[in-house]
């Protein structure tokens, strides 16, 4: 059985948002995962990288780690980094901001999201796909 899971590190640049992106499109294509999980998967995680580097600092070695599983179906997406002043939330709605919405789109296509922190940043994770299983430290 193949490995049901997926480990990148990458830059903390905003190139690396589209190298995620692919990789990981690929790897779910590949799956056989639904077309619609891959789609809101895509989204979440170019949401989750981009957060990161607008809004984090870098883990200690100057990268983001983004790592995925699948499960039954399930899309399990998580960027680590090493975290900033505040908790990732999502901003609260308005009609004139240019941007701020990314943690209200992971919400919305998200069955499931949240954050852990520890003493060497944070991790923002979403399940897509179906019900996660998943529980918060």
């Amino acid at each position: 059985m193949r490995d049901a899971s997926r480990t990148l590190r990458v830059p903390w640049r905003a190139t690396s948002v589209a190298l995620v992106r692919k990789a990981l499109v690929d790897d779910l294509d590949s799956r056989e995962i639904s077309a619609a999980v891959i789609d809101e998967a895509e989204i979440v995680v170019s949401e989750l990288v981009s957060n990161s580097i607008r809004h984090a600092r870098p883990l200690g070695d100057g990268n983001l780690r983004v790592h995925w599983k699948v499960k039954a179906g399930v899309v399990e997406v998580e960027v680590t980094d090493g975290g900033s002043e505040t908790t990732p939330r999502p901003a609260p709605r308005t009609i004139w901001a240019a941007s701020g919405r990314g943690l209200r789109i992971v919400r919305s296509l998200a069955h499931e999201w949240g954050v852990t922190e520890d003493r060497t940043g944070s991790t923002v994770w979403a399940s897509l796909g179906g019900p996660s299983r998943r529980r918060s430290h």
